[in-house]
């Protein structure tokens, strides 16, 4: 992947978000850490919860008792909270690109991550979009980091 000097590059997942900016070029990245951002700490689930999940009343035409689709499934604490960062992630993103703070953003995240976060790309985050993967490369090194991005 072509990374252009002075693009943004957010490596994100759905607890850390690095910003870096390339002071490289787009042959040489040379990632700088701007800014990091992390989520509070998410709880375990029983914290969480208070119950097991229920059941609904079935929906059957005849409106005779319960019916094997009456369960209600499990609320994941966990992943509304991820869902919850990464909108945080592009409130952030949308910020900075109303001030003008970058041209060019390529962003990594895993898939869950990534299509969340278009879910919430401001026509000026998305307008400057100059590259996507869909990795998870939070825990890795920025030489790793910049390898995987050469190599996308």
């Amino acid at each position: 992947m072509q990374l252009p000097h002075n693009a943004l590059v957010v490596v994100a997942d759905g607890r850390k978000s690095l910003f870096f900016r390339n002071e490289g070029d787009a042959e040489f990245p040379n990632l700088i850490v701007e800014q990091r951002l992390d989520a509070p700490r998410n709880p375990d689930d029983h914290d969480s919860a208070t119950d097991l999940a229920g059941r609904m009343q079935s929906t059957r035409a005849d409106g005779q008792g319960w019916s094997a689709d009456g369960n209600v499934d499990n609320t994941d604490f966990h992943q509304q909270a991820e869902d919850r960062f990464a909108a945080e992630t592009a409130q952030l993103l949308k910020e900075r690109a109303l001030r003008h703070e970058f041209e060019a953003l390529i962003v990594v995240a895993p898939p869950k991550t990534l299509g969340e976060l278009r879910k919430h790309y401001h026509s000026e985050v998305s307008s400057r979009i100059a590259g996507e993967i869909d990795k998870a490369l939070v825990g890795h090194t920025v030489p790793q980091i910049e390898e995987a991005l050469s190599k996308a």
